[in-house]
């Protein structure tokens, strides 16, 4: 007579059922890799803690996942990490229900850490004239030039310019298409003089860089010196080199041109919703931290302008 098949260690289910959590967020959500290894690597923290405390990682209580926090807490951990990984296992737990292997959703109501919400750095126009003119003019130079320029005029992801191929521009529209979080498509509109930008970039140095390719043209926009496509990484370097070499403010990353790009919009009268829509933003809220910019810039140019603010 057979023996009756033995219950699966916890951790070992736990871990089974990760990895199809993993690939719902890649096949059914379409998120980036990198977005999903950051959930399995909060929900590994958790399961780890789980298993020093003896704790069953698929079936955490309340009390179960304050304690968790507590440690992480205690630990020295920032507040926006703390909530990251809650935020993790609060997913991972509700997809468990969906695919009926939770009976109930218990942890919904345990709260983080509250965040102090900081103001994002911005560049002003003459900071971000600054970075361009730092870049020269050979091949590797306009292409930078071209890099900073498009995130400025578009407000886009540094993510969102890799994904970029050369048929992305539409210059009879006047306008790029971007794909962002979850692959979600936006259209955004480009004024007259990065269109002109684009076009030389892609008309001059872009096809010098390119006939360094050893495979042929992958039609990628943005290419390095041997003509492969530049990923986020890749990019990012660029944009570092460039802003030390203008000598502007050393904190400044290329998400602070999409802050720039918001800001300047506000400022300009664009209503929230409008700008909610160009950044590709998912909630509202995440939109209107750029009104407090606003706001602050309203104040500066008042006291700097009224005969009694001094």
């Amino acid at each position: 007579m057979p023996e009756p098949e033995k219950s699966q260690e916890p951790n070992s289910r736990f871990s089974q059922l990760k990895e199809g959590f993993l690939n719902f967020l890649l096949d059914v959500r379409t998120l980036s890799h990198n977005t999903a290894r950051a959930y399995g690597c909060d929900l590994d923290a958790f399961g780890s803690w789980a298993e020093r405390h003896g704790i069953d990682p698929l079936g955490a209580t309340h009390r179960d996942l304050r304690g968790f926090l507590g440690e992480l807490s205690r630990a020295g951990y920032a507040p926006r990490t703390i909530n990251r990984r809650l935020s993790a296992v609060r997913s991972f737990y509700r997809w468990l229900e969906r695919e009926g292997f939770a009976r109930e959703v218990t942890i919904d109501a345990v709260l983080g850490p509250k965040i102090p919400r900081s103001l994002p750095t911005t560049l002003s126009d003459e900071d971000v004239t600054r970075l361009m003119e730092s870049c020269g003019d050979d091949a590797v130079g306009i292409r930078d030039a071209t890099l900073i320029e498009l995130l400025y005029a578009t407000g886009a992801r540094l993510f969102e310019l890799s994904r970029l191929t050369v048929l992305s521009i539409d210059f009879d529209e006047g306008q790029v298409k971007l794909f962002g979080k979850g692959s979600r498509e936006r259209i955004v509109p480009l004024y007259p003089q990065v269109l002109a930008r684009v076009r030389d970039y892609m008309e001059d140095a872009r096809i010098q860089l390119v006939s360094h390719a050893r495979g042929g043209d992958t039609g990628a926009l943005f290419v390095s010196t041997r003509g492969n496509a530049m990923g986020t990484g890749a990019l990012r370097d660029a944009f570092k080199r460039r802003a030390k070499e203008s000598g502007i403010d050393p904190d400044v990353t290329p998400h602070s041109l999409r802050h720039s790009y918001a800001t300047e919009l506000l400022a300009g009268g664009a209503d929230l919703r409008s700008v909610q829509e160009l950044l590709g933003h998912a909630s509202l809220s995440t939109t209107q931290i750029y009104t407090h910019l606003s706001i602050d810039r309203l104040k500066k140019a008042a006291r700097q302008a009224h005969p009694r603010a001094g």
